[in-house]
């Protein structure tokens, strides 16, 4: 049935789209030099680097200027809306749910490059009412992909710029609806860099959208569009303060080295999701319109990784090969960490990565010589390239029913069936020189005897040989299916117009392992069992009209969320056990908002609040030793934690204002001052790739930030809009950036350990002292942008020309975000480390001075 079912969806992906010339009967739609930029900056540095674990929320309005400006505005620091995670954004093609159904977020890739398709769009903020869903509490947008409604005609686009890619082209041709009612449409976008904007980085990407339309009558029409973005980008990794210190460089970038004198990344991406969906519009009559989409969709995302086995880690930014390892830069008092044979290492340490800049990047010419070593013995390799592989085959049948039921009133009623098939394996992508490899857990190696079952990836295959291509450490599939409906009333009355939606859903989850772990021999084959959820919710809102332009507008919500699949399994790749006290999250909204609308200001202020109790949340990270209350953890090992009962809430005011000087010049203020926080602190359960042994804990989270997001983003611009002119110069401050919390840091058992260690983590009466679990900051700043452009009307088409400058100061201090370490300041003996996890999170800064220049011909 699967096999089937993956070749019916990659049918549709394939489905060719014919092209017709433009005849009379024609759309036009007119887009500003704003709209261009906006989607430029987007798909260049949006999206493109999941690797670097943050997510964005890209929202807008059409009647809120705040949050119609700062998705683009605030983009260069990886601005998050109210600082949601992007799983309360969500996104819909043609009415249809996108979002993934594992992480329930939408990745935003899989529409880049398609610019001219995805201006098309239904915008919707958390209590704004919409023809296609119940709003969600990060808003919800819906993107038309349909061939007639796509404006008509050529569309050239040719770019350069210094971001993550260099050179861009694009051809797009919309045909309009013909006199025998078939539009089609058509689009190419390639994008390409040598070199991105960080030492190291390529992108190499290629876009394209073909769709046809058949108006059969004044009744019914029918699409069927199909799209992708096969993408392959290297990528950059996090780094110390010493790091970028060392290297001189704040975009010193870990992850490549030389081979044969040639430069090779060891993180590489490919991404590829080709997409289908045949919508079918009904027009029942004048007052009622029924939509309905199947999409399908096979994505494969695979990201490969430098790793090791019996040797020292190759990465040139491992710790160890760090000054700050052979002497104490931090603690006076250590004595043994400040010796003169210390400071001597730590200057021989210093020399050696100052003197060249191979010595800071991956030698990979001497790990091919040492594997070439091995294989001659017939051993097993000591480096490789291994591929973490997700691919993704999902259907999806919507349809939605919208009725005008008077002159002041609609009804809009829709459902959703979902079923996803999500495959997640490891491959061997590179042997480095090496012959072979085996299937073997080394990290159980330090438990279990290294012929006992524990130490055998797959027992359905002991000991099997793994040669560049094969699967090994874990193989399973997440099989999540979903069911959705909802309605929308909204109604006019007077001054007042109030809206009321509800959804209620149902979701089921299974994990079907293919490997057979021999930490879970029982427990890792096959299918586990099904858990099932049932959720919904209700908001409601009001905007009430005070005349002169005023308006008060109020909005409550409450809502059950089924928890994702991505962090309901304890330690999938290795067992088939759920999450303990696995529950339906559930999430209280409420905002109150003033907006003023004069002929010389338009002015949008809002107050939010939403808290989100019992949820779930899943890590998977690495670390070497951790000291529990009864024993000491075996060093090198992978960590699966997951928490549950995870409350949080955000609250905050945003500010947006157009001061409109004359009929040209006009003044933007837009800020938001925001908090999102851990409200108590978290049950944590954690499994770790040693063994198979569960260890329940108390996770110390309380008052910890959201992370990779300004808190506070405030915005002071100066616009020139008149004559076919676009100039815009904006003043952007950020501040509140928050890293990603190491947990493991934080458990009540690890504090205990510190205090032993320390004694520095309590008090005389038990109490945890100030400062003890203060989250790392990231320091923010300002940054000064622009953009200029200018339309040109030609006697065939029009030109567009669009500069934008982002970091004109070049200040290269704002961190984007990071995360702290999650290895102790202390070895699994209990004795003091010279190196300190604890004063050394990983960052990443804010591109320098950067920009793009893009020229688009319209005919």
């Amino acid at each position: 049935m699967q096999k089937k079912l993956k070749l019916a969806v990659l049918a549709l992906c394939c489905t060719p789209a014919a092209f017709a010339q433009s005849t009379d009967r024609q759309q036009k739609q007119n887009v500003t030099i704003d709209d261009e930029q906006a989607f430029t900056f987007t798909e260049a540095q949006l999206g493109e680097d999941d690797d670097m674990s943050q997510n964005v929320t890209i929202i807008n309005s059409n009647s809120n200027l705040y949050a119609g400006q700062v998705g683009y505005l605030f983009s260069p620091v990886r601005f998050r809306y109210r600082a949601f995670n992007q799983k309360y954004n969500e996104i819909y093609i043609n009415g249809a749910p996108m979002n993934d159904a594992e992480s329930g977020q939408f990745r935003y890739s899989m529409i880049g490059g398609l610019n001219a398709q995805t201006r098309n769009m239904e915008f919707a903020l958390p209590f704004e009412n919409n023809s296609f869903s119940m709003s969600a509490m990060g808003g919800s947008n819906n993107y038309n992909f349909r061939p007639s409604s796509q404006p008509v005609g050529h569309r050239v686009t040719l770019s350069g710029a210094n971001r993550n890619y260099t050179l861009r082209g694009g051809y797009t041709y919309n045909s309009g609806i013909s006199d025998k009612g078939w539009a089609y449409s058509a689009a190419v976008m390639y994008r390409w860099a040598d070199r991105g904007y960080v030492e190291g980085t390529f992108y190499n990407s290629l876009s394209y959208f073909l769709g046809v339309e058949k108006v059969i009558s004044d009744k019914h029409s029918l699409s069927l569009v199909t799209w992708g973005n096969p993408t392959e980008r290297a990528s950059q990794g996090a780094a110390t303060d010493e790091a970028y210190w060392l290297a001189n460089d704040r975009y010193y970038n870990p992850y490549w080295g030389y081979q044969n004198g040639k430069k090779r990344n060891s993180r590489v991406v490919n991404d590829y999701a080709p997409t289908a969906m045949l919508t079918w519009d009904y027009k029942i009559d004048d007052g009622m319109k029924l939509t309905t989409a199947l999409t399908g969709k096979y994505s494969h995302y695979k990201s490969t990784k430098l790793n090791y086995s019996n040797s020292d880690n190759p990465h040139p930014n491992y710790w160890k090969n760090l000054p700050s390892s052979f002497y104490d830069v931090w603690d006076e008092t250590n004595t043994s960490g400040r010796t003169d044979q210390c400071l001597t290492d730590w200057q021989n340490s210093y020399n050696f990565w100052t003197e060249s800049k191979a010595n800071r990047q991956i030698n990979f010419d001497r790990l091919y010589y040492s594997n070439q070593q091995l294989a001659a013995q017939g051993k097993d390799a000591m480096y490789y390239i291994q591929a973490k592989n997700n691919d993704q085959l999902m259907l999806t049948l919507s349809s939605a029913l919208k009725m005008e039921l008077n002159k002041r009133s609609s009804l809009n009623i829709g459902a959703a069936l979902q079923t996803t098939k999500g495959m997640h394996y490891q491959t061997m992508e590179d042997l480095l020189g090496a012959s072979v490899f085996h299937n073997i857990n080394t990290y159980a190696l330090g438990t279990y005897a290294a012929g006992s079952d524990e130490v055998q990836y797959d027992l359905n295959h002991p000991n099997a040989e793994v040669r560049e291509g094969d699967k090994f450490g874990y193989n399973y599939n997440l099989l999540v299916d979903k069911a959705n409906a909802w309605a929308t009333y909204a109604t006019d009355f007077r001054s007042v117009h109030a809206f009321l939606s509800g959804r209620v859903g149902a979701t089921s989850m299974q994990r079907d392992g293919k490997m057979r772990n021999g930490l879970a021999k029982d427990n890792s084959y096959g299918k586990s069992e099904t858990a099932r959820f049932l959720d919904g919710g209700a908001k409601a809102g009001v905007n009430i009209n005070l005349g002169r332009g005023n308006t008060v507008a109020l909005g409550v919500g409450y809502e059950l969320r089924t928890p994702t699949a991505s962090a309901s399994f304890v330690s999938p790749e290795i067992n088939n056990d759920f999450v303990s006290n696995l529950k339906n999250e559930k999430v209280f909204s409420a905002e109150a908002g003033y907006q003023l609308r004069s002929s010389w200001l338009n002015l949008s202020l809002n107050g939010y609040y939403s808290r989100v109790t019992d949820a779930s949340e899943w890590q998977n990270f690495y670390f070497d030793n951790l000291i529990t209350a009864n024993n000491i953890e075996n060093p090198n090992s992978f960590s699966y934690v997951s928490f549950t009962g995870v409350d949080k809430e955000y609250y905050g005011a945003e500010l947006g204002a157009n001061i409109k000087l004359n009929s040209a010049f006009s003044i933007k203020l837009l800020g938001q001052i925001s908090e999102a926080k851990y409200t108590d602190n978290t049950t944590v359960r954690y499994m770790n790739s040693t063994s198979a042994k569960y260890y329940d804990d108390i996770c110390y989270n309380k008052d910890m930030r959201e992370s990779g997001t300004p808190l506070t983003a405030l915005s002071l611009g100066l616009s020139y809009h008149a004559n076919g002119w676009f100039i815009d110069l904006n003043g952007n401050y950020y501040d509140r950036i928050y890293l990603s919390y190491s947990p493991s840091f934080r458990y009540e058992k690890a504090l205990d350990a510190r205090q032993t260690v320390y004694g520095d983590v309590y008090d005389a009466e038990g109490n945890i002292k100030s400062g003890i679990l203060e989250q790392a900051e990231g320091k923010g700043g300002f940054m000064l942008d622009a953009s200029i452009g200018r339309n040109i009307r030609l006697k065939k088409g029009s030109l567009s020309i669009n500069l934008t400058l982002t970091n004109i100061l070049n200040n290269q201090d704002i961190v984007t975000g990071g995360y702290e370490q999650s290895r102790s300041d202390y070895t699994g003996g209990g004795n003091q480390r010279t190196y300190k996890f604890s004063k050394n999170p990983m960052k990443f800064y804010a591109y320098g001075t950067n920009g793009m220049l893009n020229l688009t011909y319209k005919f």
